[in-house]
């Protein structure tokens, strides 16, 4: 029973997840946490940070994730059949709408219509990472002690990083990783 709930939630996810991986996300966590109690909010966090360190797109991590945490391999491969048969079979049908119906004006108004909703999916991913990141107790409550200073240094840090003078990802994620190495080391 596990593997076709695997198979059937991450299909959901796969067939709503419009503008890729972060997109996705919410998607997960609202499977994985609220509908079926699979992982807890804390576990949710790990799991978006393991699925982006990991190499391939973070939507199929995360499904290999969960699966395999849930269910072993079998759970894995389920999950992330799940997940990847929708998008598969929406690629091949849109591909082929849109090499004949690319200059009708419907479609260049639903494409249109679809990138702020698109960005909407990735900034609440973003920010549903970021809260529990930065605050202790998971709420935006600036109280004494709930604010973790580090956290926020490295997303500043991280921030200027790639937005002003244009670092690669991966050393940015690999720079903050030795930082907090070294920060532990000092600190205790």
């Amino acid at each position: 029973m596990i593997y076709l709930q695997l198979f059937f939630a991450f299909m959901q996810i796969g067939a709503f997840s419009f503008g890729g991986g972060y997109a996705a996300m919410p998607l997960i966590e609202s499977q994985v946490i609220d509908r079926y109690g699979w992982l807890t909010r804390a576990d949710f966090a790990d799991l978006v940070t393991i699925a982006e360190m990991t190499p391939g797109p973070i939507a199929i991590n995360a499904a290999t994730f969960v699966g395999n945490l849930t269910a072993g391999i079998p759970g894995a491969l389920c999950a992330t059949t799940g997940l990847i048969l929708p998008p598969c079979i929406f690629a091949t049908v849109l591909a082929y709408l849109y090499k004949k119906y690319k200059d009708l004006s419907l479609m260049q108004g639903i494409l249109q219509s679809l990138r702020p909703t698109v960005v909407a999916l990735i900034l609440t991913a973003g920010l549903r990472i970021l809260i529990p990141a930065v605050f202790a107790d998971g709420t935006v409550s600036p109280a004494a002690g709930n604010v973790n200073v580090r956290t926020v240094v490295y997303f500043l840090a991280a921030l200027l990083c790639l937005r002003k003078w244009k670092i690669s990802p991966i050393k940015v994620m690999v720079g903050c990783g030795v930082a907090e190495v070294i920060v532990s080391l000092v600190l205790g």
